[in-house]
């Protein structure tokens, strides 16, 4: 069985390079616009992997990774970030939050994919 991927970005371009990254590594992708948006996908489903970026409307991802962590049922759930920012300040605020790790856009697919597969449980 494929594993799912939530990818988390308000850029439609970044969305459709995640998708098309993953589904050709096999992955499942569900998407959503913004941190409000992930969350109520997330009650929709249960994904392997997380991917989400940091300047986002309505919620930014440091918000939208504490709501993920501050539930029990998400809590064992890899958080990749997504973002331009490279500021070691942020990676921090990130990490403190509850992200696994952190990719700098542009992405190399490849490198994406395998950063995917190294964090989930089946990697």
């Amino acid at each position: 069985m494929s594993q799912t991927v939530l990818t988390v970005d308000d850029s439609r371009t970044m969305r459709e390079m995640l998708r098309a990254a993953l589904d050709t590594a096999g992955f499942r992708v569900i998407q959503a616009e913004d941190g409000v948006d992930g969350l109520d996908r997330l009650e929709e489903e249960m994904p392997d992997v997380i991917i989400t970026d940091i300047n986002m409307p309505r919620l930014d991802g440091f918000g939208f990774i504490e709501s993920v962590r501050g539930d029990e049922r998400y809590r064992g759930v890899p958080i990749l970030v997504l973002t331009t920012e490279s500021e070691p300040a942020k990676k921090m605020r990130a990490r403190d939050a509850g992200a696994t790790g952190w990719i700098v856009k542009p992405f190399d697919p490849e490198r994406l994919v395998d950063a995917v597969r190294r964090v989930s449980a089946a990697g």
